[in-house]
């Protein structure tokens, strides 16, 4: 029976939840905005098949790499709504295009984070962005079997502790199963990603203050008004971007105004929250999936870093470091159009240390959920706001590398 006595040791991929005959277990959220699964005693079994396909109690062995990669999409398009080079389209594209399902992470209605399928290469587009907030992974581990069994290829992209439930939970290696993770540093609360949403609507529309366009103020009153949210908006470049939201709201005579409003990635509360470790699930300070263990058949991820190593091929659009772990994996790398440079895991790892060590635990973090929900805001305002010397040290630096001064 699956008993949660230190938080660490669970990673909320929910296959205990999609596993479970009996299905008396659930997921609730806790006091910090995580789901995690209790049972139901008076029906559970104690069949143990929920500890059977635990990815913190079940770790597979760490991997080397079979291939490493430097890409990205030839599709400009495609490249520029994407996190980073776009190599996961490229990679889903294939697999509709063969009959194929594509699994992966969404915004739904109320812009909170949920795992679901499409069919079409049209669908794919949900799927394209980071999203910097937990998923509810719901019951698409058993929609994948079922597809699988069906004999439909199915591509299934997920963290890589949800690559390692999904993989115990299926309980053997299906060929028509690729299975997509990413260099993950860890994943944010959903529930303070709700309270921020909500802290922003109240700040913007509550009626004494509006959101600007250049013609007129616009009321903001609904999370309904937000048309579409990106973490890793690539409008000032792949390694400067921005958090953007753009807003769709009523004018008042039954038309509708459209605002961007946009703030760079070290300006937005929630990243700088993010960035800073202040909210990320206690299983990410202690993550059971380092160094390839997931089970995953190719390893995607933003390739920081690559003008120290690859230059002559970094446009600040963005490159995506692909790595290749399984002979699965090497045949559908093989056959999908990109371009792409070999590289090396020692290379890929010097800008992204998050594959082989778990975030680091801040001392700040219990003292933000002290905060949390009332004054988070103002909390992450102070606790990341950089000492002065520091502040003028950039400002200096920022303003020699504009004069091209400095490399």
């Amino acid at each position: 029976m699956i008993n949660i006595e230190d938080k660490k040791q669970c990673c909320g991929c929910s296959a205990c939840v999609q596993r479970c005959p009996k299905q008396c277990i659930v997921m609730k959220e806790d006091e910090e905005g995580f789901l995690y699964p209790v049972v139901d005693k008076d029906v559970c079994i104690d069949c143990n098949l929920c500890e059977q396909v635990c990815p913190v109690l079940r770790q597979r062995e760490e991997r080397e790499p079979l291939d490493v990669y430097a890409a990205f999409n030839k599709n400009e398009e495609v490249r520029m709504q994407s996190s980073s080079g776009g190599v996961f389209t490229a990679l889903a594209e294939s697999i509709i295009k063969e009959g194929g399902v594509v699994f992966g992470a969404r915004f739904n209605e109320d812009w909170e984070v949920v795992h679901d399928y499409v069919e079409t290469v049209e669908g794919l587009s949900a799927f394209r962005g980071s999203k910097y907030v937990q998923s509810r992974i719901g019951c698409t581990f058993s929609q994948a079997e079922q597809f699988l069994k069906q004999g439909r290829k199915v591509l299934f992209s997920g963290t890589p502790c949800q690559i390692a439930g999904l993989k115990l939970f299926l309980r053997k290696e299906y060929e028509n199963l690729l299975s997509v993770d990413f260099i993950c540093h860890g994943v944010p609360s959903p529930g303070v990603w709700r309270q921020y949403l909500n802290e922003f609507i109240a700040h913007q529309g509550n009626k004494k203050n509006s959101v600007f366009s250049p013609s007129k103020p616009i009321v903001l009153n609904s999370i309904r008004d937000i048309s579409r949210i990106e973490f890793r908006n690539k409008r000032l470049g792949w390694k400067k971007y921005s958090f953007a939201l753009t807003l769709s709201v009523p004018d008042g005579h039954g038309a509708k105004n459209t605002v961007l409003l946009s703030e760079p990635y070290n300006k937005n509360i929630f990243m700088k929250g993010f960035l800073a470790d202040l909210y990320l699930r206690p299983s990410c300070y202690a993550c059971p999936s380092k160094c390839l263990k997931s089970g995953s058949d190719v390893t995607i991820g933003d390739y920081w870093g690559i003008q120290n190593v690859k230059p002559e091929i970094d446009d600040d659009k963005g490159i995506c470091c692909t790595i290749v772990n399984t002979s699965k994996g090497v045949s559908h790398v093989s056959r999908i159009d990109m371009d792409k440079v070999i590289s090396s895991y020692k290379e890929v790892f010097q800008g992204n240390p998050a594959l082989i060590k778990s975030a680091l635990l801040s001392d700040k973090r219990s003292e933000f959920y002290k905060h949390y929900p009332n004054k988070f805001v103002q909390f992450i305002s102070r606790e990341t706001r950089l000492p002065i010397d520091i502040q003028c040290k950039m400002w200096i630096y920022n303003l020699l590398l504009n004069l091209k001064l400095v490399k």
